[in-house]
């Protein structure tokens, strides 16, 4: 072989090839077959890491779009629970204040039964019976509507996977000022729960003192003593506000959040119908409709 054919000696190149060169010759040839492997282990590797680094993004985002829609399905069927909450509620609110509110137009009857009533019930073998409101005054129904999977997004963290309208929406309907003020009016600490406080307190601090024993849920301690009930003016003032709070506050407010929740549905009903028709391609999600 030839000295040509064997390179050239190290000493001969400069500085940069010396430092490449293995052995005490330096070849163009071997240079180059040692570049081109050195390139070829490169790619390889790096296109490796690349395509391992890619699968795993992409299924870190399929994951998190299956997280999201499967949010979009608890939070729609959880509103639906809501609206049917709603509409108990509201049945029950408007069954209670006529009968409180007919109790409130018979307070000065002169009769015995002045706070009597019937409750008419087909089952009964009498038809039904007589009852005591007054004597159910201090029993109150707060709104509390279910929340457990709004809640669980939120402290699982993903909140942040819904869409933005959606995350927005969501918050107003289980926390915006609707719902606030329906609790701020029949929740704990709230206007209905101090009319009932009154009321405790009156029976308390001067029924008591006044009359003998008694028990409230005896029609006839109604009966016997209804003049002397029928004298408290507190008492009488104090069942108008509650029943002018459930007819002019509580029952709009029901039906003001029972609208929205109505249009919370529907939203959340398209939101999933366009996220069903998106079509996953390779890293990419393409929806017909855009």
């Amino acid at each position: 072989m030839s000295n040509k054919e064997k390179g050239i000696k190290k000493e001969k190149v400069n500085w940069f090839l010396q430092l490449i060169t293995l052995g005490d010759r330096f070849s163009w040839r071997d240079f180059y077959d040692r570049l081109k492997k050195g390139i070829v282990d490169f790619s390889i590797v790096f296109f490796g890491v690349l395509l391992s680094f890619g699968v795993e993004q992409k299924g870190m985002r399929d994951d998190e779009r299956d997280d999201g829609i499967e949010n979009l399905y608890k939070l729609r069927d959880e509103i639906e629970e809501m609206i049917q909450y709603t509409d108990i509620y509201a049945d029950e609110l408007k069954w209670v204040s006529e009968i409180f509110r007919k109790q409130f137009y018979r307070w000065e009857k002169d009769s015995d039964s002045a706070f009597i009533d019937w409750y008419e019930e087909p089952e009964d073998e009498n038809g039904g019976f007589y009852f005591t409101p007054m004597a159910n005054y201090n029993q109150r129904n707060p709104f509390d509507p279910p929340r457990t999977t709004f809640e669980a997004i939120k402290l699982d963290g993903t909140f942040r996977l819904l869409p933005d309208i959606v995350g927005r929406r969501m918050t107003d309907a289980y926390e915006g000022q609707d719902v606030r003020y329906l609790i701020e009016n029949t929740g704990k600490n709230g206007i209905e729960e101090r009319y009932v406080n009154q009321f405790i307190d009156r029976v308390a601090t001067k029924w008591v003192y006044d009359l003998p024993p008694f028990d409230l849920n005896e029609i006839e301690f109604w009966i016997k003593h209804r003049k002397y009930i029928q004298a408290d003016k507190f008492l009488r003032y104090n069942l108008f506000k509650r029943v002018e709070m459930w007819d002019y506050d509580v029952r709009l407010q029901v039906d003001k959040y029972k609208e929205f929740l109505e249009g919370s549905y529907r939203m959340l009903d398209s939101v999933i119908e366009a996220r069903e028709r998106e079509y996953k391609i390779i890293y990419w999600v393409i929806n017909p409709q855009t």
